[in-house]
């Protein structure tokens, strides 16, 4: 169970060391124990079991204020709004859903330290609906290199992020111009505008978790998916598909003295019988 501590606040621990190290120390909750807290506070109202909720989180906070840190914005102050965002999100959380509160409270800390970040960039006042915000927080990371976006790239960023091309070129412009707030120092030539470093997804829970649903897959499911063939059967899938060079049909046909037309057949066959298998572990990983 939590113990009661005292919730930690960046000023009064005197800096942004101490504070990661007490909120690290708030042990995280049983998904029983966020069940009884969080039905405690949506029946009850109490404030205890919303504190509980609030400081076993903190560490997420920290985790997802650290991605932002590219924008040359302090961690303390990224750190803070997204403590807000969770404390909008334990109000808001529904136990019955079934959903666990980590999962649920991402969305809003990460509304808070975008509406912080829009709030205190000069670069992106302009970007006040839903849509120019969204390109401004997924443009870089959409560009597959460093050069102008061609005019077919433009036409394809636009209709994903739903905004306009002519927008989608003028964010490009304000996103490499130099007349940005936060800009490298004049005197360093080599030096790269905060623009250049976006938020790093790799770390987020949510992230975390579907690459190792993914691992599983490809390793662990996969294999399992291929025991259940018979021998001719996981020959070919593995021949065609897990191939460094891959056999063609007539290959194999030769191979079992068949017809190329038998070889696909089985072939059909086998990949149905393993997606059906591994279709459980495909839905889980969505």
């Amino acid at each position: 169970m939590t113990q009661a501590l005292a919730f930690p606040t960046i000023s009064a621990l005197g800096n942004i060391d101490a504070y990661i190290a007490a909120a690290k120390r708030f042990p995280i909750l049983t998904e029983e124990e966020e069940f009884r807290l969080a039905t405690r506070f949506r029946d009850e109202e109490n404030l205890e079991a919303a504190r509980q909720l609030v400081l076993s989180h903190l560490r997420l906070v920290i985790s997802i204020a650290r991605g932002y840190l590219g924008y040359g914005l302090p961690h303390a102050d990224l750190i803070q709004e997204g403590n807000i965002g969770l404390m909008k999100a334990v109000k808001r959380f529904d136990p019955q859903q079934g959903v666990r509160l980590v999962s649920f409270a991402i969305h809003w800390i990460k509304a808070e330290i975008h509406e912080y970040v829009l709030r205190n960039w000069r670069l992106v006042k302009l970007a006040t609906t839903k849509a120019q915000r969204k390109l401004f927080f997924n443009l870089r990371s959409m560009k597959p290199g460093s050069e102008a976006l061609t005019p077919t790239q433009v036409d394809d960023v636009a209709q994903q992020l739903n905004v306009k091309p002519e927008d989608v070129v003028e964010m490009e412009t304000r996103l490499s111009g130099h007349d940005i707030a936060l800009e490298a120092d004049s005197e360093d030539e080599e030096g790269f505008a905060p623009i250049a470093y976006l938020e790093d997804n790799r770390s987020e829970p949510t992230r975390v978790l579907e690459a190792r649903d993914r691992d599983y897959l490809h390793n662990e499911g996969l294999r399992a998916a291929l025991t259940g063939l018979d021998e001719r059967s996981r020959r070919i899938v593995e021949a065609r598909w897990l191939s460094d060079a891959p056999a063609t049909l007539h290959d194999l046909a030769a191979e079992f003295g068949v017809s190329a037309e038998r070889i696909r057949q089985i072939e059909v066959k086998a990949m149905q019988k393993m997606k059906t298998q591994l279709l459980p572990l495909l839905n889980a990983a969505s």
